[in-house]
């Protein structure tokens, strides 16, 4: 299987199964005029492609109000502690958010520039997917 360097191992494999997204992400450079749309496909990949999508965008739509650790999501959301672990491995790994103090307790999780410059694409996704309220199951 051919690794993409800089993606995560899931994407990868995900971009293996698709030749031409593979094509197109090998002439991705950072100063490159289609950078919007291959954030967009990645996105769209993390958030509108997956099971998780929905717990991923809920995330990130926490931290866009304010930074918090894995606790506080956990608690926020009403989702198991390991699955806001895992989602937010995801993200880290595709450079979404970014860890303070990584591997230890408490680490903050905060929303990296390249995110806050995507939130109009997380909005449009958003809307597409649906605005399914993780936290709307909340007992009352």
């Amino acid at each position: 299987m051919i690794r993409i360097p800089q993606l995560s191992p899931i994407l990868s494999e995900a971009l293996h199964r698709n030749p031409v997204l593979t094509a197109d992400v090998r002439k991705l450079r950072s100063d490159s005029p289609n950078e919007e749309k291959h954030l967009k496909r990645l996105l769209w990949y993390l958030l509108g492609g997956t099971r998780g999508g929905p717990n991923r965008a809920e995330i990130i739509k926490t931290l866009q109000n304010r930074p918090c650790n894995a606790n506080q999501l956990a608690e926020t959301l009403r989702v198991d502690y390991k699955t806001i672990q895992h989602h937010t491995r995801i993200l880290e790994e595709n450079g979404l958010v970014s860890l303070t103090n990584k591997g230890s307790y408490g680490a903050v999780l905060f929303l990296t520039a390249k995110m806050e410059e995507a939130l109009p694409i997380l909005d449009e996704i958003w809307g597409k997917i649906g605005t399914r309220k993780i936290s709307a199951t909340a007992k009352e």
